[in-house]
C-alpha cells in the first residue's frame, strides 16, 4: 500500500491533512459494511436504498465492492487499506444490487444512475465517486446522464468515474461530458492495465491511477484485493477531497484544473498519471491561497 502512495506522490499531502468533515465525498456504488473495524470511526452516512441493494450478506458482491471503495477513501490511516481522507464525511448511495442470485438483480440503468447523482448532489456532496458502469454499450448516448452531469457542473460538484474494464481504446460515451473526470487503471510501472478502457475523452480529461492488486477493506472482515478501474477511481476522488480540505475556498473548477495536471500536455488517448504533489503545487501557486 505504501507503494501506491509513493507512486502518486501523495504522502506529503496525507501528512498535511486527513480531510475535513465539511468536505462531503459521495459514493454511488454497492452498500458499505460500516461495522468493519477500520471503518467504524469514519463519518459514513447512507442515503435510502432499495431492499435489493442493502447488504444481504457480508460476502455478497455489492457489499464487497462498496466496502472496498469506502476503505480506499475513509479507512483509518493505520489500516492496510489506503484510507486517504478518513476525516471527510462520506455519503453512500447504494445502487448496485446485492442479491445472492444475480439473475434476479435489476440492472443499473442510465435513469437510476442519473437520479442517484442528483440525489447525492442535493444531499451535499462536493465530489462523487462512480466506481461502476452501465450494462449498455459504451457507444450509446445517455442524455439523462448528460443532464445529471450538467446539474453537477451547475452545482460545482466534481464527478470522478471509472473508465471501465472492457479493454476498449476508443470512445467512452459515459464520460464524454466535459465536466467528468474518467479514470483509467495502471500497474506500478505506470503502464495502462490491459483491460482498462481508454480513448479520446479519457485521454483529454482523465487520469491514470494505480488499479492492479489494490488492497482495501473486505465486508466480511479483514482485507481483499481488487484490480480494475473501480479500484483506481477512488485514488483520484480521495486526492480531490484532500486538496479541497486544504483549500476549502477553492472553486470546483480550480480543483478540477489542478487535479488534471495543467503542467502536462495531453497528446494521447492514455491520460497522465495522478500526481497529488503536482496538483497541490498548482493550487498553492494561486495568490488568493
Amino acid at each position: 500500500m505504501v507503494n501506491y502512495l509513493e507512486f502518486i506522490n501523495i504522502k506529503q499531502l496525507l501528512a498535511a491533512t486527513s480531510g475535513r468533515a465539511e468536505i462531503v465525498v459521495g459514493i454511488i456504488d454497492g452498500p458499505v459494511q460500516g461495522d468493519h473495524p477500520d471503518l467504524q470511526a469514519a463519518s459514513i452516512r447512507a442515503l435510502p436504498a432499495a431492499p435489493e441493494v442493502i447488504c444481504q450478506t457480508k460476502e455478497s458482491i455489492g457489499c464487497v465492492h462498496g466496502t472496498f471503495i469506502a476503505g480506499i477513501l475513509c479507512a483509518q490511516r493505520e489500516s492496510q487499506a489506503p484510507g486517504l481522507c478518513p476525516d471527510c464525511t462520506v455519503l453512500v448511495k447504494p445502487i448496485l444490487c446485492d442479491l445472492a442470485d444475480l439473475e434476479q438483480c435489476p440492472k443499473v440503468t442510465p435513469e437510476n444512475l442519473a437520479s442517484a447523482v442528483k440525489e447525492v448532489i442535493d444531499a451535499g456532496a462536493r465530489v462523487i465517486n462512480l466506481s461502476l458502469g452501465l450494462p449498455t454499450t459504451s457507444l450509446q448516448e445517455q442524455p439523462v446522464l448528460q443532464e445529471a452531469f450538467d446539474y453537477a457542473f451547475q452545482k460545482g460538484v466534481l464527478i470522478v468515474g471509472a473508465a471501465g474494464n472492457q479493454g476498449r481504446l476508443g470512445r467512452v460515451a459515459l464520460f464524454d461530458h466535459p465536466w467528468t473526470i474518467p479514470v483509467a487503471a495502471c500497474n506500478m510501472q505506470g503502464e495502462l492495465y490491459s483491460k482498462s478502457n481508454s480513448g479520446i475523452s479519457v485521454g483529454k480529461s482523465g487520469l491514470m491511477a494505480p488499479g492492479v492488486d489494490i488492497v482495501s477493506t473486505y465486508s466480511g472482515g479483514g482485507y481483499t484485493q481488487m484490480t480494475g478501474t473501480s479500484a483506481a477511481t477512488p485514488f483520484v476522488t480521495g486526492t480531490i477531497a484532500l486538496l479541497w480540505s486544504l483549500f476549502p475556498q477553492a472553486t470546483a473548477g480550480e480543483i478540477r484544473r489542478a487535479i488534471l495536471r495543467p503542467d502536462i500536455r495531453r497528446k494521447s488517448i492514455i491520460p497522465p498519471l495522478l500526481n497529488a504533489e503536482a496538483s497541490w503545487r498548482t493550487l498553492s501557486a494561486k495568490a488568493n491561497y
